[in-house]
């Protein structure tokens, strides 16, 4: 059962997860605002917090994994495209 309030489209897209200048590429099952769902060989390796590049969407978000399941990952976003385009205030 969906618990999400922001339902994810299903999609099968290429994507790239990248950290500290290296890449594994992965699959984009699902994704919404918050987060997706992405298929890997194999999770060895993946870290906890890495960039998401689906190249075919222009997309580039930090995220979070938040579960793995054999070679699928849950990963939530970590900022929204608004939230990394607003200006930080001084503080």
């Amino acid at each position: 059962m969906e618990r999400r309030e922001d339902k994810r489209r299903r999609i099968l897209k290429r994507g790239s997860i990248q950290f500290w200048g290296s890449a594994i590429d992965c699959s984009v099952r699902n994704i919404n605002g918050e987060g997706a769902l992405l298929e890997v060989e194999s999770p060895l390796g993946v870290p906890r917090a890495f960039t998401l590049v689906v190249p075919a969407d222009a997309l580039k978000r930090d995220c979070r994994v938040v579960w793995i399941r054999e070679k699928r990952l849950g990963v939530e976003f970590r900022t929204s495209p608004a939230e990394r385009r607003r200006p930080r205030c001084g503080g």
